[in-house]
């Protein structure tokens, strides 16, 4: 089965939040919300050595979701072919414990359609072939994120896990095993984000 799931060269982000608005436009997202969220993080350090970086932070595709192990209805659903974690809009009846589990806030709340809402690695744009880059991977001016099949090691995603092996991280793991997957140099910045 495939694995698919997002890695972002943070050695390349600039902070631009292109992505963001890549996301909000695909997605239809209503105004003060984002799937998708970009957070500075430093500077640390003491001058003149100074240490900053650009954290994009989205769903993460856990490989044990407790989003979807608390959807009482099924809604939040991981999908059988791609194993990416999506919500049914139809049988979401609004509980919030999905949003309540996600340990990185990143699941939003419609309050017009009364349904929770997260990225979807933009599934919407996906044909029988296969998948279509996301808006916010396409839409990145610097180039710093990916799509791919982790279980593949000709993606595009595995590839660039692959070129950078010692510069590879994840956002804390509590138990749920996060997917997504950054890439950040210590010549650049010391991780600061999986503590």
């Amino acid at each position: 089965m495939s694995r698919y799931a997002l890695v972002v060269d943070l050695d390349r982000c600039i902070g631009c939040q292109g992505c963001e608005i890549a996301c909000k436009s695909e997605n239809g997202v209503a105004l003060g919300e984002k799937w998708s969220k970009v957070f500075k993080v430093g500077p640390t350090g003491t001058y003149p050595k100074l240490e900053q970086y650009y954290l994009p932070v989205m769903c993460q595709q856990c490989k044990d979701a407790p989003c979807v192990h608390v959807c009482p209805t099924g809604a939040s659903y991981r999908d059988p072919n791609t194993d990416v974690v999506l919500v049914d809009k139809e049988k979401c009846i609004g509980c919030k414990y999905c949003m309540m589990a996600c340990p990185y806030d990143v699941r939003n709340w419609n309050r017009e359609e009364r349904v929770v809402e997260k990225c979807t690695l933009c599934s919407q744009r996906w044909t029988e072939d296969g998948p279509v880059e996301p808006l916010c991977v396409s839409a990145c001016c610097a180039s710093a994120r990916y799509l791919g099949d982790l279980d593949d090691p000709n993606s595009a995603a595995s590839q660039a896990l692959a070129a950078k092996p010692d510069a590879v991280r994840h956002l804390k793991d509590v138990g749920n095993d996060p997917s997504t997957a950054y890439l950040l140099s210590e010549k650049y910045a010391t991780w600061k984000s999986g503590e």
